[in-house]
């Protein structure tokens, strides 16, 4: 069912306008353009921020939108800037997926200093088909970092270590030849590990904003 049949009501929404994405907020709705360059899952679809996050790291602090999709699909929006702005749209795929995508030797080398692991992949899951690359070579190596269910934006972070200094995590990254898609690990103080692919598409790519309220 489209998110615009449960809670878009244009007379209600002209006070706020939505022009970037980085003025998104929680409830409000990206629409995705229908391009084969995209994912099956992802194509045309229209995804609500179900929650906005933030990744402190000692050089910047980035915000990550929490996506469902009306297909009931979770991803992950955050923006990489650079030279130019970029999209990146995460998925957390589970061990059977890495298992079915990679050899297990390879891609725990991932963990082993300098960090300069190298992946092929074998084959897709059901789920990663135009989510992954052949190939990816490691660029990070244990780059720790803080995860705050905070939106930076509007709430400030704890410059203090304690309760609220958020969770402390180590980030593992590779990339394919051309850097449009990428594999992100992080590893958590408790050791428990999530792995997500993930893609860089222009922001062009979403095709439409719609506001909550």
């Amino acid at each position: 069912m489209s998110f615009f049949k449960k809670i878009f009501n244009k007379s209600s929404n002209e006070s706020r306008k939505l022009t970037k994405v980085n003025q998104l907020l929680v409830g409000d709705i990206i629409v995705l353009t229908d391009s084969f360059a995209l994912p099956e899952s992802l194509r045309g679809q229209e995804f609500q921020v179900k929650a906005i996050n933030s990744y402190e790291f000692e050089e910047r602090v980035q915000t990550e939108w929490a996506l469902t999709g009306s297909n009931a699909l979770e991803i992950f929006l955050s923006l990489e800037v650079d030279d130019i702005t970029e999209l990146k749209l995460s998925l957390k795929i589970q061990h059977d997926d890495v298992e079915t995508l990679f050899d297990l030797d390879s891609f725990s080398e991932i963990f082993d200093e300098p960090g300069n692991a190298f992946l092929e992949k074998k084959a897709d899951s059901q789920i990663t088909g135009l989510w992954s690359s052949e190939q990816y070579q490691q660029s990070v190596f244990a780059k720790v970092g803080f995860f705050h269910r905070k939106d930076h934006r509007s709430e400030k972070l704890s410059a203090y270590e304690g309760k609220d200094s958020g969770e402390q995590f180590e980030l593992y990254s590779l990339y394919n030849e051309d850097q449009s898609k990428g594999i992100d690990i992080e590893v958590w103080q408790d050791g428990d590990t999530e792995v997500c692919l993930t893609l860089f598409r222009p922001c062009s790519d979403i095709i439409d904003m719609y506001p909550a309220s």
